[in-house]
């Protein structure tokens, strides 16, 4: 594999401070080096960080320094449970921390990229989140079709659940109880739609789908955590037109794909990277059925990234 530039992510950048002045809080938006943070007593403080650190999340446990009554600094992040980010060669992007679920929101139309929800999937499977595939738009006639193409999650063990959101998002509800849930999809899936469903006086803006361009035109700008109730929280993240897992390695790809894992360290090389060689395990099983040609092709995907910087 060749040497990389890409920018490391630490997953507990913690810095520990005595200051009695520091005040506890949780960051409830992000807006790109700006960052909203709601206090103990619900107040929201509109931060920074200091120097150019901007690793933070939406969802991190922080400390900070008030500099006004309605202002602060970010001084610490407290030790995080999960940290969901996506990466290339050259960079990383922060999506949220302390996670519990990933949410992915397909929809029967525009049509959704199979390559993005498999990164998604993989993405979580290495972070230990659970991860629930959301249908919406479930009314339209493309249903049983995309139902179909969606199966082979299904057979994975991955939780597949239509909904019409601009109709009713009730059936969401038992999946977001208990849990810190992340929305993620591409634009035009309808996550502004859910939204608006579980917190109707927030009238997120919604836009319509371009059937020009089959996909959606981006309606959050922001990353932004609202409160279901006392024991559920959901994030709500901008379009994902792509999701880069340059910082995992081959050894993290094979075992965040589940079905490969009884077949690893049964093929004759070691550093076997299952494309051509002989006597490897995982293209017997591909042959026999056990493997499926969309989930070997998106390791082969990932793995040509990595190679290729």
């Amino acid at each position: 594999m060749k040497s990389s530039t890409l920018l490391p992510i630490s997953t507990n950048p913690i810095i520990i401070l005595t200051n009695k002045s520091l005040q506890s809080g949780q960051i409830v938006a992000a807006y790109g080096k700006r960052y909203l943070v709601e206090l103990a007593n619900q107040q929201t403080i509109d931060c920074v960080t200091r120097g150019k650190k901007n690793d933070c999340a939406c969802g991190d446990q922080v400390s900070i320094a008030l500099t006004s009554s309605d202002s602060g600094v970010i001084e610490a992040i407290q030790t995080r449970k999960t940290l969901l980010f996506r990466s290339n060669a050259f960079r990383t992007k922060v999506l949220a921390a302390n996670v519990s679920q990933i949410i992915i929101v397909l929809a029967t139309s525009p049509s959704f990229y199979e390559s993005l929800l498999n990164r998604c999937l993989i993405a979580a499977r290495h972070e230990d989140i659970r991860a629930l595939i959301v249908l919406n738009k479930a009314d339209l006639p493309e249903l049983n079709d995309t139902l179909a193409r969606l199966s082979l999650y299904q057979q994975l063990g991955y939780q597949v659940l239509p909904i019409c959101a601009r109709e009713d998002v009730s059936p969401l509800l038992p999946y977001l109880q208990g849990q810190t849930s992340l929305l993620v999809g591409q634009s035009g899936m309808g996550k502004s739609t859910i939204i608006n469903g579980l917190f109707p006086k927030l009238q997120i803006r919604t836009r319509e789908i371009s059937n020009v361009l089959d996909s959606g035109k981006h309606t959050t700008t922001a990353t932004h955590l609202y409160h279901l109730n006392e024991q559920s929280d959901i994030i709500d993240s901008p379009g994902l037109q792509e999701f880069g897992l340059h910082h995992l390695s081959v050894e993290d790809l094979e075992m965040a794909l589940q079905e490969f894992r009884p077949y690893l360290g049964q093929c004759r090389f070691n550093n076997c990277k299952h494309i051509h060689e002989p006597d490897c395990a995982i293209l017997k099983a591909y042959t026999q059925g056990h493997i499926s040609k969309i989930r070997l092709d998106i390791f082969h995907e990932l793995l040509a990234e990595l190679d290729s910087h």
